[in-house]
């Protein structure tokens, strides 16, 4: 039986990189639950000190409740190795489109992502395999591809 799962990607600035994924990923970002006017109120309501309630947003959420949801934890360790674990950005259509419209779509969106914030590692252009990505960090250098 299969289970249900969210992905938690640990980080400096929780809003921040939700806000980018939001983005990126077409999901929403999670509201506080019902009755609460902000995260921060929240918080509170459950016990959190005043000095540790963040204001922000830490998770999104697929609007079609289709994909996992992402939560972005706050930890005091900056990121010092390669991420073993990355997200593929699938936007080239698959191996049904030929290579140059693949090509085409993921140089357009890797220029939208990178007007929000992100930055490109590499560019992986094996046209004799018939593959073309271009790796990608996030604000804080969180590896991905767009494929």
């Amino acid at each position: 039986m299969a289970v249900r799962f969210q992905i938690t990607v640990d980080c400096a600035d929780p809003n921040t990189l939700a806000e980018y994924w939001a983005e990126a990923l077409g999901y929403d970002l999670q509201e506080p639950p019902g009755g609460f006017g902000s995260w921060r109120e929240y918080w509170i309501s459950v016990g959190v000190p005043d000095d540790e309630a963040e204001d922000g947003y830490d998770a999104v959420i697929d609007p079609n409740g289709e994909g996992p949801r992402i939560w972005f934890q706050q930890v005091p360790e900056s990121k010092s190795i390669k991420n073993r674990l990355h997200f593929d950005v699938l936007v080239g259509g698959g191996r049904s489109v030929p290579l140059e419209e693949r090509k085409r779509r993921v140089i357009e969106e890797v220029e939208r992502l990178k007007a929000l914030g992100g930055t490109v590692r590499a560019v992986m252009d094996n046209s004799e395999y018939d593959h073309y990505a271009v790796g990608m960090d996030d604000p804080e250098g969180n590896e991905f591809d767009v494929v």
